[in-house]
């Protein structure tokens, strides 16, 4: 499928209605609102911070009823988030770096905890402030597992002043239900306060199995967040938050990637599997601003289950289930100083310094258990793993501002693990062990040529950990670091008293030791990462905001990447029979890289009377072709998708209606190579149009 140009007009209609209203609206005081971003661990403008980072604020999260990561992902360019119907399995590729479940390389952290494993890191956001996508490796501040970047997610403060409440509920086609209920507001006035945030979802699924004729990927969940927040005195504060979240979800909608192209979100299983998953989270997060130095204390407990009862033989091959177990329970701290916010030491009339010092600690424990049945072949596989993972990482950062224009950034962290395993096969039982280490540094140099215009240049160093696979053919039993290199020169501009802002950014990325995602020949559906060499990406991310009259907001970027392997990069190709061959994959594009991402839209909105405003939206979302697999023998085709929104908002009340992917765009979004299946390759349809009513109090 090539990209459609129809859609183009839109885009183009709404920024020039925006752009020839412009003349008419020059002399009122209409601003974009400044946006604070902790990319990097300390309250900033984004536009004054030296990184690549796109914000998706509350009033973004709330007009366009961002409910999971990937739906504000659209925003942000060179994002592509390879998700599962099943909600747990999210996977993102930040300009071409990510994959690996059990060890990403995009890191998402919610409060400032760190999601080691995916299967925590893609919940409902509920009572959610503010995203950050911030691209390019975050090493030297945020250590392991952020090669690529790493995604910010900030909970929603509880109020100390005064109550508040809201209420939603959504129904629309697939039998789609939704509710959401948040209480906030004082228990002491200024001193303490708790917040209360809970809801539930449901849907029918998207795919039919042609089999059962039963739809396949059904949804039901229950979330919600508790939060407690003391400020016993002006410089303290303490905050309590407990997330939960319950899944009780259909079975995979994949099929033979052959297949579903020619029909559409249909499947063929033999029976109806399921997956579940819970998830519960707490996290203590204390602060103390001081006349010299602040302090910051992050706490962080994560615990996850997940059960997969799935049909093996998708593929019509060998008739079968597996029963998947999964669970992991991990634990960080991070304690944190620095200068004084505002308050940075003085060294000179022309000279300041801005510092940041800290030591994070962890622990992590990951239990796979595995039973696949072929019952006809009187055959049981079995595949048992424990993984356990102690770490440190210790860091520190200055920035030294000369005659407050000219900043020189250097950061620098050390990094430690201690890595061990327990693997059980039919045939095997090991223990092994294995220690990594690295040091992330970073350098940075920015400039300020006036208050709305600022050049900067970074070079920073990524690292991924090493470690173990849960199964692989025999001598992949362990995979090593995985190191970068990223060259960044951009620029953040301020126009036309802050009605437009335009970043630009220029970047090229080389990395050795990839580790790569492989199909495991001995487990059908199972996948282990061995390393592959060399790889590089280079590309351009140019990002546009603009206000240009009251009620009018229009927005869009492009983001293109060029990314392929090196000439010493291979993959292992391993048969039924154990047998391994090294196949070259110089020259060959990475996977799941889009060569360009873009998007595009506006939000308007006319205030009828001062208690009553109509709104409407339009956004659409721009993807490049792609391949899956790193061989490069089948992709995905150019697409775009549009949204669209309109509605109706009172001072405590609203409603809407709304429509996504609404040209209905059948796309394959993710494939991965399996010689089961006819094709050799397994993959997943985008979900369909789907539309809908939704409407909310608040008090």
């Amino acid at each position: 499928m090539t990209i459609s140009t129809r859609y183009l007009p839109i885009v183009g209609l709404l920024w020039a209605a925006g752009l020839v209203a412009w003349a008419d609206d020059t002399n009122k005081t209409i601003r974009l609102p400044e946006i604070t971003v902790v990319a990097e661990k300390e309250p900033a403008p984004a536009q004054v911070v030296p990184v690549s980072v796109t914000p998706v604020s509350r009033d973004t999260i709330e007009a366009e009823n961002v409910r999971t990561v990937k739906d504000a992902a659209i925003y942000a360019p060179n994002v592509n988030i390879s998700e599962f119907t099943v909600r747990r399995l999210s996977m993102p590729y930040f300009r071409g770096i990510g994959g690996a479940v059990n060890n990403p390389s995009v890191t998402t952290f919610y409060d400032g905890v760190p999601q080691f494993n995916a299967n925590s890191s893609s919940i409902e956001l509920l009572d959610v402030n503010q995203i950050e996508f911030v691209r390019g490796p975050q090493g030297a501040l945020f250590g392991r597992n952020t090669l690529g970047g790493l995604i910010n997610i900030s909970s929603r403060e509880p109020s100390l002043s005064k109550w508040r409440s809201d209420f939603e509920t959504q129904y629309g086609n697939h039998n789609y239900f939704d509710e959401k209920l948040s209480l906030s507001g004082p228990i002491i006035k200024e001193q303490l306060g708790m917040s209360l945030a809970g809801g539930y979802s449901s849907r029918d699924g998207y795919s039919v199995n042609d089999t059962t004729g039963h739809a396949v990927d059904n949804r039901e969940g229950f979330f919600g967040k508790a939060q407690l927040m003391w400020r016993p005195v002006d410089d303290w504060t303490l905050r309590l938050i407990v997330t939960g979240e319950n899944n009780h979800d259909g079975d995979y909608a994949v099929g033979d990637l052959n297949y579903i192209r020619a029909h559409p979100n249909h499947v063929v299983y033999n029976f109806d599997g399921f997956t579940h998953r819970q998830v519960i989270a707490p996290t203590l997060l204390a602060q103390h601003k001081g006349d010299v130095v602040d302090f910051d204390s992050t706490s962080g407990f994560v615990w996850w289950h997940t059960h997969d009862y799935c049909d093996l033989s998708y593929y019509s091959g060998l008739p079968g289930n597996t029963s998947d177990l999964e669970k992991g329970l991990q634990f960080s701290q991070e304690f944190r100083f620095s200068s004084a916010e505002g308050a940075p030491l003085q060294l000179n009339q022309n000279l300041k310094l801005k510092w940041q010092a800290g030591l994070q600690i962890f622990t992590q424990n990951y239990t796979y258990d595995r039973n696949s049945d072929f019952t006809s072949l009187h055959y049981l596989y079995k595949i048992f793993s424990d993984l356990n993972d102690i770490g440190v990482g210790i860091y520190g950062q200055t920035t030294l501002t000369a005659w407050d224009k000219l900043d020189f950034i250097v950061g620098l962290r050390g990094n430690f693990e201690d890595k061990t395993a327990h693997l059980v096969t039919n045939t095997t039982d090991t223990r092994p062990s294995k220690d990594f280490s690295n040091v992330t540094p970073q350098f940075g140099l920015a400039y300020h040529l006036t208050k709305e215009h600022m050049l900067y240049a970074t070079v920073s160093r990524g690292y991924r950990a090493g470690g173990f696979n849960t199964a692989s053919p025999a001598g992949y039993e362990s995979y090593d670091e995985e190191n970068s290199w990223n060259y960044e020169i951009g620029a953040k501009t301020s126009w036309l008293d802050n009605k437009l802002l335009a970043n630009l950014t220029f970047y090229y990325i080389n990395w050795d030791n990839l580790q790569l995602n492989q199909p495991d020949p001995v487990t059908p559906g199972s996948y282990y990462i061995a390393n592959a060499g060399s790889a590089e990406s280079k590309g351009v991310e140019l990002e546009l905001v603009a206000r240009p009259l009251s009620g009018l907001d229009l927005f869009g970027g492009v983001g293109v990447a060029d990314t392929k392997f090196l000439s010493d990069a291979h993959a292992i190709h391993t048969d039924a029979f154990g047998t391994s061959t090294t196949v070259g994959l110089g020259g060959n594009e990475l996977p799941n890289t889009p060569l360009f991402t873009a998007n595009g839209g506006a939000q308007y909105t006319w205030q009828v009377s001062k208690k009553v405003a109509l709104y409407a939206r339009a956004e659409t979302v721009f993807y490049g072709r792609y391949h899956y697999n790193p061989a490069n023998t089948a992709a995905q085709d150019a697409y775009n998708l549009t949204n669209f929104r309109a509605g109706v908002r009172g001072d405590h009340w609203f409603a809407e209606g709304w429509v996504r992917n609404a040209f209905d765009t059948h796309y394959v979004p993710l494939a991965f190579e399996d010689p089961n299946w006819q094709s050799g390759y397994v993959g997943q349809c985008g979900d369909p149009i789907t539309f809908g009513l939704r409407a909310g109090l608040n008090f």
